[in-house]
């Protein structure tokens, strides 16, 4: 494997890492707000607040992962238009998992620093696929 393409194979793998704890990480914290609350008001039911963060985790967690999953195919790709679809849709997974950040953000459920951290390296991974897709786009253009 080419060094930069070894690069970018390590980042998006760093990135879905990073991905799976903050998921996890975003979870047990409001079962433990909802443990408190249960202890206050012997509450049984899960409140919607619950559900919502659960659905939004999940939606990041499956394309915070799929980038690496659609990068790693895109280098095992079986033809120059494989290789392009794939970093495509990397691309898209990434832009997607910057919405789910910024949504998380919003709502309160990461703190600016929190934000500002994995907000920054997705970022990054939608710059080197944005340069990976016009190289391909301009070359297929030839």
């Amino acid at each position: 494997m080419a060094e930069f393409t070894e690069k970018v194979h390590e980042k998006c793998l760093a990135f879905g890492d990073r991905i799976i704890k903050l998921n996890d990480y975003l979870l047990q914290l409001e079962v433990k707000k909802e443990e408190l609350n249960a202890m206050k008001g012997k509450r049984k039911a899960i409140p919607i607040f619950l559900l919502s963060i659960s659905n939004i985790c999940n939606q990041l967690l499956r394309a915070g992962t799929s980038i690496g999953a659609n990068n790693a195919e895109a280098i095992n790709a079986i033809s120059k238009n494989d290789y392009r679809s794939k970093s495509h849709i990397a691309l898209k997974e990434a832009r997607e998992s910057l919405y789910w950040i910024e949504l998380l953000h919003r709502n309160k459920y990461l703190d600016d620093k929190e934000f500002e951290s994995i907000y920054g390296e997705c970022e990054e991974l939608v710059r080197i696929l944005v340069s990976r897709c016009k190289k391909l786009d301009d070359d297929s253009s030839k």
